[in-house]
């Protein structure tokens, strides 16, 4: 009788539900994800019915009411399987979560339980001559009676080419500030840029959101105006967590198909598995992979703590709190997706030529990963915020 190989982080009921949920709705279809480079909506929207998207939302709301570790599970799972259908789940994290912790009753009650049945949504924040400094936008949001209006153009956005909501970062006068933009707002439209497809992650294009006068309801302002970039911060904090749990999700996959291959393959009498040199390469993988594995999760405890801290705190206790986050997010993206990487070269290396055809999935494991140690905040920014938080660490107060 075998070893289980990935131990469940979670409650192993629920872990095995979504494997199934993911084997019957993602597996058969990554291939041809990956191939064709278009939105997944029907998959994203069966991993919808089946409370991937909305995991963490208020029961009373269409959520799960769960914890932010059984949604890394999720994106464990998912990124397993497809790490570009894990891509359109992230970024409906991110519009959902924005406005599930910092939008008003009546923005809450409209999205979420959409969220919850199927609404795919996107994240805009990235602009052409900016980049992700959220600090410095040229998008720009103005109060006209009963209506916020929007002018300006957000580049390379994610997921835009199927979603109906964007959450949106644009300067007020008061400071930048996030808004929810429905995709069919007069004035809001899609633009497919010359560069828009990505060799890894392959959801669809990356494409541009106009704004052109866009009028929405004073209501889809989210969180107080001119607290935009801690409203991005959190968001992106918690998302940089779900990206560790992809880079987990394809590492893992990646060497489920090179110890499978070393199983399999006989060479000069013996199979492939029990050369010590192969034995080797894999034990590296191995513990380099659990150590992401319990980094990841353990930074989606250190959220959930630090937020509730952050909720209901002396300020000092919160202030630790947003460093913490920060700093256990940073890593986790870090590790993961660099060993990702790492495990994806070692995978087609094991498998020597049969590695590197096209039939094979490592390749693809290759570009998803690698497009993902890059996207979703790079190593250099990540060792960049890790940095800044040993500053406070010997510069801080006391």
């Amino acid at each position: 009788m075998g070893l289980e190989l990935w131990t469940p982080r979670v409650d192993p009921a629920f872990a095995v539900e979504v494997e199934r949920i993911v084997a019957a709705h993602v597996a058969p279809v990554a291939v041809a994800i990956d191939r064709d480079a278009v939105y997944p909506r029907d998959v994203v929207r069966a991993l919808a019915r089946a409370g991937f998207t909305a995991a963490t939302f208020p029961v009373e709301l269409g959520g799960g009411g769960r914890r932010f570790a059984d949604l890394v599970a999720i994106f464990e799972a998912v990124a397993a399987a497809s790490a570009a259908t894990a891509t359109s789940l992230i970024t409906i994290f991110q519009a959902g979560e924005t406005v599930h912790r910092f939008g008003g009753d009546a923005l809450r009650r409209r999205y979420l339980p959409a969220i919850a049945d199927g609404l795919l949504c996107s994240f805009a924040m990235t602009e052409a001559r900016h980049g992700s400094d959220v600090r410095h936008l040229d998008t720009r949001a103005r109060r006209d009676g009963d209506a916020w209006v929007l002018d300006g153009r957000k580049a390379f956005v994610t997921s835009a080419s199927a979603a109906e909501l964007f959450v949106v970062l644009a300067e007020t006068p008061v400071g930048v500030s996030a808004f929810a933009i429905p995709a069919d707002t007069p004035g809001a439209s899609i633009e497919r840029a010359p560069s828009s497809s990505t060799f890894g992650l392959r959801n669809g294009p990356h494409v541009d959101l106009v704004l052109d006068g866009a009028r929405v309801p004073l209501d889809h302002l989210v969180g107080e105006e001119g607290r935009g970039v801690r409203v991005a911060a959190t968001t992106l904090d918690h998302s940089r967590v779900l990206a560790a749990a992809i880079g987990c999700g394809l590492a893992r996959a990646a060497f489920d198909g090179a110890l499978g291959f070393a199983d399999k393959r006989h060479v000069s009498g013996q199979y492939v598995i029990e050369l010590q040199g192969i034995q080797w390469y894999l034990a590296e993988l191995l513990a380099e992979i659990d150590g992401a594995r319990l980094l990841t999760y353990e930074a989606a405890g250190h959220l959930d703590a630090a937020s509730a801290a952050i909720t209901d705190a002396a300020p000092e206790v919160r202030r630790q709190a947003l460093f913490d986050i920060q700093r256990w997010s940073s890593s986790a993206k870090l590790v993961a997706t660099r060993t990702a990487v790492r495990a994806a070269l070692q995978a087609i290396q094991i498998c020597g030529v049969r590695g590197c055809v096209e039939s094979a999935p490592f390749g693809r494991y290759l570009r998803d990963a690698k497009t993902y140690e890059i996207a979703g905040g790079s190593s250099e920014i990540l060792k960049n915020t890790l940095g800044a938080y040993l500053v406070e660490v010997v510069d801080g107060p006391g």
